[in-house]
């Protein structure tokens, strides 16, 4: 494989103060604007497929709901509860608040060149770039988690500890498999610059070339910002709250910003990554030359973003929660697995094409591995599946009514097993009906005689 290319930015870090400063308060107002978009589209479109009417009194359509909520949190009395650990307990929001605004930095909204003009300044559309501004991503990503950990420790209680722990389990189930999914990004590309990234994809989007890093990362995705049907560190049903079950007033507002915003982060990162960023999409990008141009990009990635955002809001309203097994098996047997297997196949492709082979040659290497990958596979399979089937035909399978992981009753021509340490029959008739083994039939003195 050939080393990483130096990436040009030479085009960042020249501009004046005062105009980092508008670009930085452009960015948060971006979040922000979007989060109250993204509230209130959400209500309105669980509402629309629960055929329901949804917020329609705060504002034109009900568009103000969103600020309405905002403020009813921040007037509400702010409560701490007595077993918490004051510090960490309110540095816990802000610590899950500040990283999630601090990743959309290094996102594109643009072309990196000077293509838009502002106060008569040529800049980029963009805060910033890093040679490793994806790694810088993935560790902001990571710091946001230690603020739900530590939200669900310092509280004080249980449910909001195991709401804690869940959510650092499920953050390392699901970290492995995005950061695979990246790396073939990364192979592609050449680069782990945010604009390289993009500048890469001008022929064609790599949701085309790495389709399976890019399901693969829709699903950790969904898994990082705990949203359903992966909301498991605040389930209601069981958890009361969850890690936030403690918190009221601006502090749960700020669990609330910082999930929302998340959603935004990890949905602009899926569109720098595999879906062009700010390039217009192909029927437009082929007959208008100017749709690349200008301020045009940032209307085109603005859309990318809002369609998943709707993604997010339909899987709400569609699937319901998974179990917590279920939730690990995914992450460890299914996602890890195959992340590594797909990482593996690029990498042997890309090495392929850089050693000068033809299309049609890599395309017949890569066939046979898989096919002998599958042939051993049902080889394996084959051999497991007759061992237990001649165990079964030697000795009959007693039952187990424990054996899917629930309880479930015989079948006909079934019996249960015997329950350790239990009663006889005749012992437990006697306890029943009040016979002389039970403590109230003893000898009585003389003061209960007479009494009665």
């Amino acid at each position: 494989m050939t080393p990483f290319a130096a990436e040009d930015l030479s085009m960042f870090g020249t501009d004046p103060w005062w105009l980092v400063a508008i670009k930085a308060v452009f960015c948060f107002a971006f979040l922000m604007v979007t989060v109250l978009f993204s509230i209130v589209w959400e209500r309105k479109v669980v509402a629309w497929m629960q055929l329901r009417i949804g917020p329609n009194r705060h504002g034109p359509w009900g568009m103000l709901q969103s600020l309405a909520d905002g403020i009813k949190l921040m007037l509400k009395e702010d409560v701490i509860v007595k077993r918490a650990d004051k510090a960490v307990y309110i540095l816990a929001p802000i610590v899950a608040a500040i990283p999630a605004f601090m990743a959309i930095a290094v996102i594109p909204f643009g072309p990196a060149g000077n293509e838009i003009s502002i106060f008569g300044h040529r800049t980029a559309m963009q805060l910033t770039d890093l040679p490793i501004a994806m790694l810088y991503i993935l560790a902001v990503a990571s710091v946001g988690i230690y603020g739900i950990v530590l939200a669900g420790w310092s509280s004080g209680s249980t449910y909001p500890l195991l709401g804690g722990l869940r959510s650092c389990a499920q953050m390392i189930s699901y970290e492995i498999a995005m950061g695979a999914a990246f790396a073939s990004v990364f192979l592609y590309s050449g680069s782990m610059s945010t604009s390289a990234i993009v500048e890469s994809q001008q022929d064609r989007w790599y949701i085309l070339l790495l389709p399976v890093s890019f399901l693969v990362y829709i699903v950790t995705m969904v898994g990082e910002t705990n949203r359903a049907p992966f909301d498991m560190p605040e389930s209601e049903g069981d958890l009361v709250g969850g890690f936030n079950t403690e918190y009221s007033s601006i502090k749960f507002a700020m669990f609330m910003l910082a999930e929302y915003v998340n959603m935004v982060t990890v949905s602009a990162v899926s569109v720098t990554l595999f879906l062009g960023g700010w390039r217009a999409p192909w029927p437009v990008s082929t007959f208008w030359e100017g749709a690349n141009h200008g301020w045009w990009p940032m209307l085109w990635f603005v859309v990318k973003v809002q369609l998943l955002l709707f993604f997010f809001i339909w899987l709400r309203g569609t699937l319901p929660r998974v179990r917590y097994d279920q939730l690990m098996k995914l992450g460890w047997k299914v996602l890890i697995p195959v992340s590594v297997v797909w990482l593996m196949l690029v990498a042997t492709v890309r090495a392929l094409r850089n050693a000068n082979y033809a299309v049609s040659d890599i395309a017949l290497y890569v066939g046979a591995g898989v096919l002998a990958v599958l042939l051993l596979s049902f080889v394996v399979d084959m051999f497991r599946a007759r061992q237990p089937a001649e165990e079964a035909r030697e000795k009959p399978a007693a039952f187990d009514p424990m054996a899917g992981g629930f309880p479930v009753p015989p079948l006909p021509g079934q019996t249960l097993p015997p329950v350790p340490r239990r009663r006889p029959r005749r012992e437990r008739e006697l306890i029943v009906s009040g016979g002389p083994d039970t403590p109230s039939d003893g000898p009585t003195d003389g003061k209960e005689a007479s009494d009665g």
